[in-house]
């Protein structure tokens, strides 16, 4: 149960402090990189837990949750400093939450959820490059940002097609062998 891609999982649960910590503190690029660590993180222990074979339950559900608290640390970190607007950190927070909680929902029932995919992959460097726009202070970042909340709704609602799908024949698995996208 303890691996090496679950405690680089809760790694990025001690990083969520550290982040704050230094972004409070005026050092809003060095919490960047501090955001940047927790990303290269994930992608390490998917990275290994895949390839050493070593995807376990605990993993499972640790690493999305993590990579979700990171988030919501992070948008309510630029929403309090103004570089970001109630309404976008609104958006987001909803957007992930919801993730959050449908996921756990249809997980305890039994459902099998849809596994992360490439388009999902693709919406969180999306806002990774709207962060870096952000922090920078570069042109149009926030109506990147509102491009980037578009398409992360988009794809919540392929992953909720996808579930539909999945799950529209009643196939239900086993609580203890799913893999829940959160």
């Amino acid at each position: 149960m303890w691996n090496l891609p679950n405690l680089l999982t809760v790694c990025r649960f001690f990083l969520i402090p550290v982040y704050l910590l230094v972004f409070e503190a005026g050092y809003i690029r060095t919490a960047f990189l501090i955001l940047l660590l927790a990303g290269m993180t994930d992608v390490l222990d998917g990275y290994i837990a895949r390839k050493q074979k070593l995807v376990t339950q605990l993993g499972s559900m640790l690493d999305p949750l993590a990579d979700k608290m990171m988030m919501i640390t992070v948008i309510l970190s630029l929403v309090f400093s103004k570089m970001i607007s109630w309404e976008a950190a609104v958006a987001m927070f909803l957007r992930d939450v919801g993730m959050i909680v449908g996921s756990a929902i249809f997980h305890f029932r039994g459902k099998q959820t849809v596994p992360a995919n490439a388009m999902g992959k693709l919406t969180t460097v999306l806002y990774y490059v709207a962060i870096l726009l952000i922090i920078f202070k570069l042109p149009y970042a926030n109506a990147y940002l509102w491009f980037v909340i578009i398409v992360s709704f988009v794809t919540s609602t392929i992953y909720i097609f996808q579930f539909y799908f999945l799950n529209k024949k009643g196939n239900e698995v086993p609580i203890d062998t799913q893999k829940p996208n959160l």
